[in-house]
């Protein structure tokens, strides 16, 4: 769940609940998830959120090390 930059991060986590609960109820399974501003747009209220299906490749690229001025992890 991306927040726009005036949307609080409260409601960003809501909104994460009611999806990961439509696609569990949809029996799939959430195995990785982002929430917070990740790409902002002047402080724009709202949020957009993204859901796809991973494979093992795409599983092993997105646990890969990131560093990038948005995105750290495993480094």
């Amino acid at each position: 769940v991306n927040g726009f930059g005036a949307t609080p991060l409260m409601e960003l986590y809501l909104v994460y609940d009611e999806a990961a609960r439509r696609v569990e109820a949809a029996g799939l399974t959430v195995a990785r998830s982002l929430v917070g501003n990740w790409c902002t747009s002047l402080d724009m209220a709202g949020c957009s959120l993204t859901v796809t299906r991973l494979d093992a490749e795409t599983t092993g690229l997105w646990d890969a090390p990131v560093h990038t001025p948005a995105l750290r992890w495993g480094c």
